[in-house]
């Protein structure tokens, strides 16, 4: 389990997600599916345990809710729905009970992330979900959440037309995607490793057939080549295990295979900020040019406006008074509002970029961790088929 801090929350109360249960139900259309569902238990440090069962949805539920409502915080990604870089003798059934397994560490991984945070961990609805099992979608659809997210479409238009994206953000998308790129063809690699490597000691079974079938034709031979046949077996299903510890460094990497996608959300917002402010004033530029032409009476550029004029006349005294007048509010108006946003961008880059630097120091740590666990597994795997081979030659010296 990777969880980088400790909060006012965690001090409190220890949580976990302790079993998995499939059911059988009806879904919102009124149509019979089986799902499963997650017990959360959470337990005071001074009480005892208290639990209850959610399902995957409620899970993407809160961080959906978590996303439109912390736009600067890298939010913890959830394991996936459905299995992905399998090899091909892992289920990709999505009830299967070793594949739920994963799940629910982590399922259990993403709710320690998030009440881990500084931020995160004070959220109300993120306590009430832990803590009611009842109500609890109510409240979170209460928060009007949905309202405040952001178009694709917005954020698309966003990334295209801003004309001054800031450097570092920037950068941080580039890398992201980089880094969703290179931890993607990891996983391809160890996919292929597991199908070879699972073939290849599957095959020592043959020796321990061969092993045995020799052992029945020969007297003095016969015991050191049955003894030698068990230890080829015992290699052979050795490989089921060493697989299955194999996935959850798997799903470690895959973690920050979707914690890219975190990363680049909050890009994006940057991008949508960014892209608003310079609307903003962009618009208020416009309008204090018509104003200097309404005053000096000189056109800069064709308008229809000018063209309406010329061959209609000019306007009275009264109207190009009424429309300074009505122009000095509107530069007002676009005045305050390029300050707002201004003030917007600037606190929303701050605020991010603290979590981002948050976010970079746990990367490093996890994957560091990650990867130094997997290579002692996989130096301890070498060594136990070392084992294998040298009983195997004291069952032959035996002979």
């Amino acid at each position: 389990m990777m969880v980088e801090r400790e909060t006012d929350l965690l001090r409190k109360i220890e949580i976990n997600v302790a079993e998995a249960e499939k059911r059988t139900g009806k879904n919102t259309v009124n149509i019979q599916e089986t799902y499963t569902v997650y017990l959360i238990e959470t337990r005071y440090v001074i009480s005892a345990p208290d639990s209850l069962w959610r399902r995957y949805s409620e899970f993407e539920l809160l961080r959906t809710y978590l996303l439109v409502t912390y736009p600067y915080i890298i939010i913890p990604p959830l394991p996936e729905k459905r299995a992905e870089f399998m090899w091909h003798k892992l289920s990709a059934d999505n009830l299967d009970p070793d594949f739920v397994e994963r799940r629910r560490v982590g399922l259990e991984n993403f709710l320690l992330r998030v009440a881990s945070h500084p931020i995160l961990s004070t959220d109300k609805i993120f306590f009430r979900f832990l803590t009611e099992e009842k109500g609890w979608r109510e409240a979170v659809l209460e928060t009007g959440f949905q309202d405040k997210a952001d178009s694709r479409l917005k954020s698309l238009s966003a990334m295209f037309r801003v004309k001054n994206p800031d450097t570092r953000f920037t950068a941080l998308k580039q890398y992201s995607d980089e880094l969703n790129t290179v931890v993607s063809h990891l996983l391809r690699v160890r996919a292929r490793v597991a199908d070879r490597l699972y073939g290849v000691y599957k095959v020592h079974g043959n020796y321990g057939r061969v092993f045995s079938e020799w052992s029945a034709i020969e007297k003095e031979m016969g015991d050191g080549l049955q003894s030698a046949g068990h230890h080829m077996d015992t290699y052979a299903a050795s490989i089921d295990d060493i697989l299955e510890e194999e996935e959850h460094y798997a799903d470690q990497l895959k973690e920050y295979l979707f914690y890219t996608d975190a990363v680049r959300s909050i890009c994006r917002k940057h991008e949508l900020i960014q892209y608003e402010l310079e609307m903003a004033a962009q618009d208020l530029a416009h309008k204090k040019q018509q104003k200097e032409e309404l005053v000096t009476g000189t056109v800069r550029i064709f308008s229809l406006k000018g063209m309406t004029s010329k061959l209609f006349g000019q306007e009275s005294q009264e109207q190009r008074e009424s429309r300074l007048a009505a122009l000095g509010q509107s530069i007002q108006e676009g005045e305050e509002m390029v300050k707002e946003k201004n003030k917007e961008c600037q606190e929303f880059m701050q605020a991010a970029w603290e979590d981002i630097e948050r976010f970079k120091e746990q990367k490093d740590k996890d994957l560091r961790e990650a990867l130094i666990s997997y290579a002692i597994m996989q130096i301890s795997m070498c060594k136990k088929g070392i084992q294998v081979w040298s009983n195997a030659k004291e069952c032959f010296n035996k002979m």
